[in-house]
């Protein structure tokens, strides 16, 4: 069974830091684009940020630009996502991902594995 499975979601007042970590089962995703979503209550599922296949490209959403940093590690079947100078606008449920193909996939419709989700609460 594929597994997508988040961590390190919390409470963490404005200006603080977070790192999500996903780690994945049941098969190997070392050649899948990897990305992170968040939903925030009453708005659509957006992306955050996004990662190739081998880490040598990257995107990031302008919201987070500057502030967040996506990383991989194809050895350990994982990647992450370091969350600096947090924002109460960044209180949303994270979700990680996986695409086929090379990525970094902008899309949800590119990603065909995801994560069950976990909490960020950014308090003012």
């Amino acid at each position: 069974q594929v597994q997508l499975v988040e961590s390190g979601g919390g409470l963490v007042q404005a200006g603080g830091s977070l790192s999500l970590s996903c780690a994945a089962s049941g098969r190997t995703f070392s050649t899948y684009g990897k990305g992170w979503f968040r939903q925030a209550p009453g708005k659509e599922r957006e992306i955050v940020a996004a990662i190739s296949w081998n880490g040598g490209a990257t995107y990031y959403a302008d919201s987070v630009k500057g502030r967040f940093t996506i990383s991989r590690d194809n050895a350990k079947n994982t990647f992450s996502l370091v969350m600096n100078s947090l924002k109460p606008d960044d209180t949303a449920v994270y979700y990680c991902a996986a695409g086929r193909g090379g990525g970094p996939h902008r899309r949800r419709y590119d990603y065909d594995y995801w994560g069950q989700g976990t909490q960020v609460t950014v308090s003012s």
